[in-house]
């Protein structure tokens, strides 16, 4: 069958990449101990709960879920899965579960062999994950499945008309918990109906996070009473525009979070700029109130930061697309993005919303920023819009735990 012959190749090629690239080796190490990792930490007699995520982002968008099912019911245990280093490797001592590996590749029989050893009660797959074999087997031995927050658009290969066994795997699901109408009415063209529009679990994971944001006694010294923009996840083809304005704009400071932190980009970021500045991991009291611009050179900050932010700059929408804009949505400020956002449906919402602006040059920055700083009123309310949109869509959680049955 063509399908598991891609798998196959997928699995070959990777082998092949390992001596040569970090990702696909740590991606082999974490599938050579896959099965002695389960068989010593799963529990016989225990009863597992299976989420399945590929990577970070689809592991934030379902851990809402998991976290309310551990404090709700916890009888069960959670076993959970990445397909992505990225995500394996950022949370693989995840408190949250009891049992964290990487998801075998999904050939007939690895997914017999998985299911033997976790014998999972349901199971959970996360937004964009359909892996067939693991669903068809999941099917026969009449294990719950469900698909969350998953949003299914008129390209996909489910809707063509050669895409007939793609069609089959989702009936393998016992419910779609769906992002929006769009995918009900795509997914009823083609027979599915068992489908609900939920909404998506990130929005309740954005206000979890908020609740839980750190305290940052130096971001807060170097903020003092200005007015500060935060420039998260950013590009070089964002900073052009955004460090432009900022450096004859000294009424205004910034707060920069680059996408990349290795040390050739954050030298190119400090080659642009005319005002004065300082890295985090290099700042104390005294030097970070004499700054302008405050460079965050580490992870897992920017989340937190953006609540010191009177305007969010989310990068890029220049390239292959913008990063997650809710984070920063969530504290009720505007923001801002380049005119790559249309594959993003939150992005969109935001734009109708009036809590996002898309900009595709420095002309249209600048007017859109000389408003911020001049408009309070214009300022004031896209901010509330943002911050409105993001709290009039949480729930999403709530509803897919009703509906199912523990």
């Amino acid at each position: 069958m063509l399908y598991n012959l891609a798998i196959g190749i997928y699995d070959l090629i990777v082998h092949i990449m390992a001596p040569f690239s970090r990702k696909p080796r740590k991606m082999m190490k974490g599938h050579w101990v896959v099965y002695e990792l389960l068989r010593q930490q799963i529990e016989k007699d225990a009863r597992y709960i299976w989420f399945h995520a590929a990577s970070l982002g689809e592991f934030e968008q379902g851990r809402p879920l998991i976290e309310k099912i551990r404090a709700k019911y916890p009888d069960y245990k959670i076993l959970l899965t990445f397909f992505s280093p990225s995500g394996y490797e950022v949370r693989k001592n995840y408190r949250g579960a009891d049992v964290v590996c990487y998801l075998p590749f999904d050939k007939p029989r690895n997914v017999k062999k998985f299911l033997d050893i976790s014998n999972p009660v349901m199971a959970f797959f996360i937004k964009y994950e359909f892996w067939k074999n693991y669903l068809d087997e999941l099917n026969k031995r009449r294990i719950p499945v469900y698909s969350v927050s998953s949003i299914f658009r008129k390209d996909q290969i489910f809707f063509k008309w050669y895409g007939g066994t793609y069609r089959n795997v989702l009936k393998n699901f016992d419910y779609l918990f769906v992002q929006n109408e769009a995918s009900r009415r795509f997914l009823s063209k083609i027979g599915i109906n068992k489908v609900t529009v939920v909404g998506d679990t990130r929005f309740d994971r954005v206000l979890q996070i908020r609740e839980e944001a750190k305290e940052l006694p130096l971001v807060e010294k170097f903020k003092g009473d200005s007015f500060t923009l935060v420039a998260g996840s950013s590009w070089g083809l964002d900073e052009d525009l955004f460090l432009e304005y900022f450096n004859t704009h000294p009424e205004m400071k910034l707060i920069i979070a680059p996408h990349v932190i290795d040390e050739n980009h954050l030298v190119e970021i400090i080659s642009k700029l005319k005002r004065p500045y300082v890295r985090y991991t290099r700042a104390d009291e005294r030097n970070v109130q004499k700054a302008d611009c405050l460079i965050i050179d580490c992870f897992g900050l920017l989340s937190s930061i953006y609540r010191y932010g009177e305007v969010a700059y989310i990068g890029g929408g220049f390239g292959v697309g913008i990063h997650n804009t809710l984070e920063a949505a969530v504290y009720g400020i505007p923001v801002v993005f380049g005119p790559k956002y249309h594959k993003f449906m939150e992005a969109k919402q935001l734009i109708e919303a009036q809590g996002a602006f898309s900009i595709s040059n420095y002309e249209e920055l600048g007017s859109l920023f000389d408003r911020f700083l001049t408009d309070e009123h214009f300022h004031r309310e896209t901010g509330s819009n943002a911050g409105f949109y993001v709290t009039n869509n949480a729930g999403a959680t709530d509803k897919v735990l009703s509906m199912i049955n523990f």
